[in-house]
């Protein structure tokens, strides 16, 4: 949640480096640390791309073979009433 505020010395800031910690630097070694976040961040999106790629085609896969075989149950049940 962000909030406007002001701050009282704009040279130090708090920053939230994780599972609850809190670190005062100046505010150009935050900038870089956000960077160096941001460039982390990225590479691991980049990283995982590729599997989730392959997990949604082999989910889109799945998806088709249910549609087909609930196809094939509901044509089944339609000729046994027609038997019946």
């Amino acid at each position: 949640m962000y909030v406007p505020g002001k701050l009282h010395d704009v040279e130090h800031v708090l920053i939230d480096v994780g599972t609850g910690y809190y670190v005062e630097k100046t505010a150009e070694d935050a900038k870089d640390f956000f960077k160096r976040k941001i460039d982390f961040l990225t590479k691991q999106m980049e990283k995982i791309q590729p599997a989730l790629q392959e997990k949604h085609v082999m989910k889109q896969a799945v998806m088709e073979m249910m549609s087909q075989k609930i196809q094939q149950l509901t044509a089944l049940g339609a000729t046994q009433a027609a038997k019946a």
